[in-house]
């Protein structure tokens, strides 16, 4: 038995300030990706990952049925007689491993499932985002659902504000293009859930809610325009401010030894790095307009390209 692949994302713009509302845009990241399998002869990481969806399949039930009807005796059986998830996607990275998951056995196991092939109508996209969410608190304690989302879906996804979710198109990739995003390995992995309390304790403070608002928020929105048409000139410009109000005022979600490495690149402007995800160790998104000078620069590092301009 095998499934359907089910690919990891990248959330380009928007991590936390889409919890107050701002833009963001999420992408499907190809290059990672994972499946529902059995085995004769299962490996130790198999095993581990079949106990874990022992778990899962317990807080499967516990979701109202008026949300979502799952076929509980077929996902029971399966899991009893070895199903696990097969992935190649890090976990604690940023780069959705949950999501995958969530998107597999929602696809596998669901009464009625809302499909790709339909008109995915707004309603149907806020449906499916609040399913994913109650499916995915599991792994995080509170999720927005957008991860399994745009897993499950397979193309970008455009969040206005959190009630305003939409299928989108982006630019074609530049093949031949100098510029490009990339991800960092930061060689450490990253909890969601601290993280995400981190950032909520600090939004209990006046001026730190206030920066959210007037800076990071407004380059996070510029972001997301300026890539949906192609205008990368802005979106350059607004990448380094947002960069240097994430240097700012989310040192704790940034791993020490890349304090330097991202004030280095906001001086010399041969990149400008942001968080990819939650932050606090896995993977660190980057924005350059000279990928090989970005190497050069990082030459300490392997640089995944996930985007051409």
């Amino acid at each position: 038995m095998k499934g359907p692949l089910f690919y990891s994302k990248i959330l380009l713009f928007g991590e936390y300030g889409i919890i107050k509302d701002s833009k963001g845009l999420s992408i499907p990241y190809s290059f990672y990706n994972g499946a529902l399998k059995k085995d004769e002869n299962p490996s130790k990481e198999a095993l581990s990952s079949n106990r874990s969806l022992k778990r899962f399949a317990e807080h499967i039930q516990s979701i109202d049925d008026a949300e979502v009807r799952f076929d509980n005796e077929r996902l029971l059986e399966d899991v009893n007689s070895g199903m696990y998830f097969d992935s190649s996607i890090p976990q604690g990275y940023g780069v959705g491993s949950s999501g995958a998951l969530v998107a597999a056995i929602y696809d596998k196991y669901a009464f009625d499932k809302i499909t790709v092939l339909e008109n995915l109508t707004r309603d149907k996209l806020l449906k499916l985002k609040a399913i994913f969410s109650a499916m995915e608190s599991f792994f995080h304690g509170k999720s927005s659902g957008l991860d399994p989302l745009n897993s499950y879906l397979s193309i970008p996804i455009l969040i206005n504000s959190k009630d305003n979710i939409e299928a989108t198109g982006i630019p074609a990739q530049q093949v031949e293009g100098n510029g490009a995003v990339f991800l960092i390995d930061s060689g450490i992995i990253g909890e969601t859930a601290p993280m995400v309390s981190l950032f909520m304790d600090n939004m209990k403070q006046e001026g730190f809610r206030k920066m959210l608002k007037t800076q990071f928020i407004k380059h996070t929105d510029a972001c997301v325009d300026d890539f949906l048409k192609g205008d990368i000139k802005s979106l350059f410009k607004n990448t380094k401010q947002l960069s240097k109000v994430v240097l700012n005022n989310f040192k704790p979600m940034i791993p020490l030894q890349f304090h330097e490495l991202w004030k280095k690149g906001i001086e010399t402007n041969e990149y400008y790095l942001k968080l990819c995800g939650s932050g606090g160790g896995g993977y660190i998104l980057g924005f350059t307009e000279d990928i090989q000078k970005a190497k050069q620069s990082l030459s300490d590092y392997k640089l995944e390209v996930v985007y051409n301009f």
